[in-house]
């Protein structure tokens, strides 16, 4: 059933691939009739009998994802730089680093890495078995292989040669890493009712954790309590003044009494961490330093079942702030300061070890470090128009006491989570730093005791195949590109580091985290993906050879395969749960073209990629650029497909009628459509922390998962026949229909009007109406099952047509039948939508419109 249910959520992802054509696709029929051609964006169909059509069919990139977890915006590059910026979409590539793969190999030793650039040995490199020599295709430099690979023949070939094994495991021979470490960041500033739902959260957490697994608690409210577990005689906490901001030294001064000199490596934040000693300490502690994390680590952070006891008591105990707020006043949170003693403590007991502060706050920071808002409930919270105006007073210098936080966190390899349960804000737009650097999980909920919260929490210690995240610590991630291709930037839950592979291998202008060729991840899980920007070195005409800057094998060998084709390898590092450290290695190839060649350009496109790596590249210039708000971001996303479309379309000057677009781009227009719509662009009726949280939780899913959010998907249930995905429209609700809606952070369903009003008179109880039951439930089974397959849990609406939740529907579709535009939208039992928001329709004639104008 649970596989069932994923196939028909599957094809409700593809469904707009279906009849989304004519005029924008919004009058298509849901299923295509068998024998029928499917329809160009103008309405005209395609004939069966054209050559040139049916050789331009779109390939399943999704199955090249499937195969080394990677996946490209355009597979076939132009070759110079000014070319491929008249591509618009840039080039990129859509990585998830431990992507479950059940066909890669993991091999018990060591990569054998190129001298000249520390690419790792791969089926691409040229071996010459009789020297026992191989030439590696990034630098062209010549490596002879280690004295363990003498037997090497043609007939004899390691796994990391095999033709298949684009992406291969080597599972590194080190000690094992020590047990993860949790510290839990308790908010007291609650209602009894909040507390209460939260402590029972906690104390289900604790049976869900190993028992070697490493526990420490931290509550704040006014004032800030360390509790120490290693202290059995009696409860025993440290208290730090929460209106006042510590730094580093402060902390280890009041915690460890004198300890600062022992661990001053750690004070020094960031220091020396770069790709080849992420972490400023050994790995596991030695010497003076590695005696006092001992001691201060049995202090504070002690082994779970030599402490349950002693913090599930002081979990059952725990209370309200006993300091009560004023009248008309906010209560008294220093959430900041509290996150900087968690990140102390951390770097202090655990250093350079898997850690994670999970922070569970209720409110917003009133106090100390990190204040986002006054105690004065007349002064409310910054909005994005007090944002965009300068006029939220504490917002800066709060970037910047978070900001120095996250170094900290990511200099010893540890995270920060965030759950945040409030139906007010509490400050994420300001922490978001934090969270973005480390890695760490963020979970946004109304309230404690809501199901988002509950589930989303149980899931972190999960450990079951189908439901366990597979969390790793103290990843690496490395690009090593060919000669002509630079890198730009990563866009992602990660930190830069300081490394570079080859000179010339940096571009010019960075895409989010950029001057760097390798980044940190303190922690990721299997769904972690990253967004790569290229840019193309060569600026000539004169083909995709560089020979620019001379190197190995400029001549012979290289010169000719760098004419043809480049590489790309991504190298990931990480610590997995069960303390085994894991190095993948993943190599692929795309080819050059002439950039003039358009046909042979557009042949290469993934417009689902492309889709995704605009979405994090705008939202990552509105995250970075003041002056880039919600009208300059709409129209930067219209000019940039307006240009794609004068590039790859088919027309005839100022003809709009004459307009067609290639079947690689049929969908993409839409795409664009509904992202200038999405909760990542318009930020009217969201507020900072829900923006904030939409954009985090969009730089870390991949390709499908991000176009759910973009465009959500719609199944409709009816006795017609069985579910069937439907165009995300208004003109899909009819009354006798049962839609449900992912839009990944929510799923709804929603019941047509004569459903609704046949389950009131409860007929599904009668037994001569057995199907309408069955009819009610499938749609909850399917959106259960995605309810306990996703993280962050989403948000399961219920509701009627015509009624007050219906919003959540509504919101999403394309207003083709609204209050003004004389559809008959209600007339025939549908809906329609009070709105003033363009229809897919005009958009696109718009967009024909000025795709074929005259320059």
């Amino acid at each position: 059933a649970r596989r069932a249910s994923r196939v028909r959520f599957a094809r409700a992802r593809r469904a707009t691939k279906v009849g989304r054509g004519s005029r924008g696709g919004i009058h298509e029929a849901p299923a295509r009739r068998r024998g029928a051609s499917p329809r160009r964006l103008d309405g005209s169909r395609r004939e069966g009998g054209d050559d040139q059509t049916r050789a331009m069919q779109t390939p399943d990139w999704g199955a090249l994802e499937a195969v080394d977890g990677v996946r490209l915006s355009w597979n076939v590059w132009p070759n110079s730089k000014a070319e491929a910026a008249k591509c618009v979409v840039p080039l990129g590539a859509v990585v998830t680093p431990r992507k479950p793969l059940p066909d890669m190999p993991v091999v018990p030793y060591d990569p054998v890495r190129c001298k000249g650039c520390a690419a790792c040995l791969n089926p691409y490199a040229r071996v010459d078995f009789n020297g026992k020599l191989w030439i590696c295709p990034f630098c062209y430099a010549r490596n002879h292989f280690p004295p363990h690979y003498a037997s090497i023949s043609e007939t004899n070939l390691p796994a990391e040669l095999f033709p298949t094994y684009t992406t291969i495991e080597y599972a590194l021979q080190r000690p094992a890493a020590p047990p993860p470490a949790y510290l839990l960041v308790v908010d007291v500033c609650l209602i009894e009712e909040e507390l209460s739902a939260l402590k029972q959260s906690l104390t289900r957490a604790l049976s869900l954790l190993p028992e070697n697994a490493l526990v420490g608690l931290i509550t704040y409210g006014t004032h800030v309590h360390v509790h120490e577990l290693g202290f059995g005689d009696c409860a025993k906490s440290y208290v730090f003044r929460g209106g006042k901001e510590f730094s580093s030294g402060q902390i280890q001064d009041q915690l460890f009494a004198g300890a600062r000199s022992a661990s001053g490596a750690n004070n020094r934040v960031g220091a020396g961490m770069t790709a080849n000693n992420p972490h400023p300490a050994a790995m596991h502690g030695g010497g003076a330093n590695g005696a006092h994390a001992a001691g201060h680590q049995s202090r504070f952070l002690a082994p779970l079942a030599d402490c349950e006891f002693q913090l599930t008591s002081v979990l059952e105990e725990l209370s309200r702030d006993p300091f009560n707020a004023l009248p008309d006043c906010r209560p008294a949170r220093c959430t900041g300061t509290a996150v900087a003693v968690a990140a102390t403590l951390l770097s202090s007991s655990v250093p350079s070890q898997p850690a994670r502060a999970m922070l569970f706050v209720g409110g917003p920071a009133t106090d100390g470090g990190g204040q986002v808002v006054g105690k004065d409930l007349e002064q409310a919270m910054r909005s994005h128009k007090d944002i965009a105006k300068d006029a939220a007073p504490f917002m800066r210098k709060a970037f910047k006491y978070y900001e120095t936080i996250a170094t900290q966190l990511c200099a010893n390899g540890h995270c920060l989570d965030v759950f945040a349960c409030s139906l007010d804000q509490v400050g994420l737009e300001e922490m978001k730093v934090c969270v973005d650097k480390t890695g760490g999980m963020v979970v946004l909920a109304e309230s404690f005791a809501n199901v988002v919260f509950k589930t989303s929490f149980s899931r972190m210690f999960a450990t079951g195949k189908d439901d366990a995240l597979g969390v790793s610590a103290g990843g690496v991630f490395e690009v090593i590109t060919s000669r002509d291709v630079k890198t730009a930037g990563c866009v992602g839950p990660c930190a830069p580091l300081d490394k570079k592979t080859l000179p010339g291998a940096i571009a010019d202008v960075s895409i989010g985290s950029g001057g760097t060729t390798a980044w940190k991840l303190c922690s990721l899980s299997d769904d972690t993906s990253l967004a790569v920007f290229f840019e193309v070195a060569n600026s000539g005409k004169d083909g995709g050879g560089g020979g620019q800057d001379g190197g190995y094998g400029a001549q012979g060998y290289g010169a000719q395969q760098q004419q043809q084709q480049f590489f790309l390898q991504f190298v990931t590092m990480a610590t997995l749960a069960s303390g085994e450290t894991r190095l993948r290695v993943t190599t692929t190839t795309r080819r050059w073209t002439e950039g003039a060649n358009v046909n042979d350009v557009a042949a290469g496109f993934d417009q689902e990629a492309g889709a995704t790596l605009v979405a994090r590249q705008l939202t990552w210039k509105m995250e970075t650029e003041d002056e880039f708000d919600c009208p300059a971001a709409t129209r930067w996303l219209d000019r940039n497909l307006i240009r794609m479309c004068q590039r790859f379309g088919d027309y005839r000057k100022d003809d709009p009628a004459s307009f067609q677009l290639m079947p690689q781009f049929s969908i993409y227009p839409q795409f664009m459509f509904n992202l200038r719509r999405s909760q990542f662009v318009q930020v009217f009726n969201n507020s900072p922390d829900e923006t904030a949280y939409y954009r985090m939780i969009l730089w870390r899913e991949n390709v499908l998962n991000s176009l759910v959010m973009i465009q959500p998907t719609l199944m409709a249930y009816s006795f017609n026949g069985p579910p069937e995905p439907v165009l995300l429209d208004v003109c899909s609700i009819t009354p006798d229909r049962i839609l449900v809606l992912d839009a990944f952070f929510s799923i709804v369903v929603f019941h047509g009007q004569t459903i609704a009003q046949w389950r009131k008179a409860n007929y599904q109880d009668q037994e001569e109406h057995v199907a309408f039951k069955q009819l009610l439930e499938a749609p909850k089974a399917d959106a259960n099952d995605v309810l306990k397959q996703r993280f962050p849990t989403p948000r399961l609406v219920d509701c009627d047509q015509h009624g007050s939740q219906a919003r959540f529907l509504l919101a999403k579709l394309n207003p083709s039948a609204t209050y003004n535009s004389g559809g008959a939208g209600g007339g025939g039992g549908g809906d329609i939508i009070f709105t003033d928001d363009v229809s897919l329709q005009v958009f696109m004639d718009h967009l024909k419109r000025l795709a074929v104008a005259k320059d």
